[in-house]
């Protein structure tokens, strides 16, 4: 019978979540030559090769995807055990990882974590921000961050912030240089700033109003993966940005930039916080989603 330790797989998970030998050694503390023997060790117990290595770079074989899919969540199970014994204490402890959009992270950074680590000392809260719509169960992660229209349905969601629109926005200067577009098709004419996701994919213009919408493949001088980037770049002149309202909302008021076809901005549903329905949570999960259940329920009231 072929048995492998938690350390191996332990080992297995952290190399694939890193892509690197070097950098799952620092994490684990050892040495990369070590952590080499003890894949090496697996490998011969499976009979079957998990990675691809050369000089530069670390990649899952096809049999070593297959394997992560099925250890991943196993190996979480135990440590959510862990994590329960650890938390009957008086002082509840673990770790929670998050696959989240930068707008979550920041609104839950700066309205439920201060509060929440202080009741909390011993819980430790990552957040790994990525534009791609990663699976988080098959990528190690407790919980994710989206726009609620984008959880999948097998998740439970918490659904917290306000609702929010996406604006098209211009520095006056810029103006001063091109035409003010009348029509969603005059876009098409001006020097769009583009957003492309993590995936590679290009984001497209989706603009909205009442029954009435239309997607917008822009052009334009510059392609940025950050939404606080294209703000900067719409200030600076360089073109018009399609972004989040509230992250113009001071700059708009301020005659900074001018809010472009205001009657197209749609209307999305708010962030949530989601987590598999299936599996039961970690104690440190089931009082961070309590605390932003709480946080949303009072802004709400509020």
């Amino acid at each position: 019978m072929l048995r492998a330790g938690l350390s191996e797989l332990t080992a297995f998970i952290t190399i694939a979540e890193q892509r690197s030998f070097r950098a799952a050694a620092r994490i684990l503390g050892v040495s990369p030559s070590a952590l080499s023997h003890t894949v090496k060790n697996l490998e011969e117990s499976l009979n079957t090769r998990l990675f691809n290595r050369t000089t530069r770079s670390v990649a899952l074989t096809e049999a070593g995807e297959q394997f992560l899919r099925r250890v991943a969540p196993a190996l979480g199970d135990i440590q959510d055990a862990v994590n329960e014994m650890a938390s009957a204490r008086d002082r509840p402890s673990g770790s929670i990882r998050i696959s989240s959009a930068e707008a979550g992270a920041r609104i839950l950074i700066r309205d439920v974590l201060p509060a929440f680590l202080a009741a909390y000392p011993d819980i430790h809260v990552e957040f790994v921000v990525d534009t791609r719509f990663v699976d988080i169960v098959a990528d190690g992660f407790d919980a994710g961050i989206r726009v609620f229209q984008d959880v999948p349905r097998d998740m439970i969601a918490v659904k917290f912030g306000p609702d929010w629109r996406f604006v098209a926005v211009a520095s006056p200067a810029y103006l001063a240089q091109h035409e003010l577009p009348r029509t969603p098709e005059d876009l098409k004419r001006h020097r769009c700033l583009r957003f492309r996701f993590s995936s590679g994919a290009l984001y497209h213009w989706d603009l909205a109003r009442g029954a009435v919408s239309t997607t917008l493949d822009v052009e334009g001088p510059m392609t940025l993966g950050n939404t606080n980037l294209m703000t900067d770049a719409a200030l600076a002149g360089i073109g018009v940005a399609w972004v989040p309202e509230y992250l113009v909302t001071e700059h708009v008021a301020a005659g900074r930039l001018i809010h472009l076809l205001p009657e197209w901005s749609p209307t999305l549903p708010g962030l949530s916080l989601y987590y598999p329905a299936n599996r039961h949570p970690p104690a440190a999960l089931r009082l961070f989603t309590q605390a932003v259940r709480e946080w949303a329920g009072k802004s709400v009231a509020g």
